[in-house]
């Protein structure tokens, strides 16, 4: 019998090209029989936000941030030369020109091979963002319910 190997990934960056290495990562340990789970977490909850606006009851700052955050993983930023918005666009035009995958996916992907992506609610508490906001078929909990999976796992990365 073989002992289940696991990877976390805690996503606390809401660049685009670190949460595309996060689940390509993801994605690749999966490949290599891995339980994975990915802890979204302050920015990285971005890549798990709904392209669309939710029309949500929200106070003042919790709206504010609601603005200031990018809406979805394919609108979020670089994390280098993102010039204004003309980085995102080079990256993904290097992404189409290799037929690599984008970020969203990576994201449909990583849901069709069952990775655990868990949206971490004390953050979600903290920006204001509610369920409603976030795409279907993840899981919402609070750090310990990432440690106890970071503890049997493997392979730990925070990014």
């Amino acid at each position: 019998m073989t002992e289940t190997k696991r990877t976390t990934i805690v996503l606390f960056s809401g660049e685009y090209d670190k949460a595309m290495a996060a689940y390509i990562i993801a994605n690749g340990a999966v490949a290599y029989d891995h339980e994975v789970t990915i802890f979204h977490t302050f920015w990285g909850l971005n890549a798990l936000r709904k392209e669309e606006p939710v029309s949500v009851k929200k106070g003042f700052l919790e709206k504010m941030f609601g603005k200031m955050m990018p809406r979805g993983a394919d609108k979020m930023g670089t994390s280098k030369m993102n010039f204004a918005g003309l980085g995102h666009k080079m990256i993904k035009h290097v992404v189409d020109k290799h037929n690599a995958m984008t970020l969203p996916q990576l994201i449909d992907l990583a849901k069709e091979q069952d990775i655990k992506m868990v949206a971490c609610t004390m953050t979600m508490d903290l920006l204001g963002l509610q369920q409603e906001e976030l795409i279907d078929d993840i899981e919402y909990a609070g750090v310990a319910a990432y440690l106890a999976d970071a503890e049997e796992g493997n392979v730990n990365l925070f990014i």
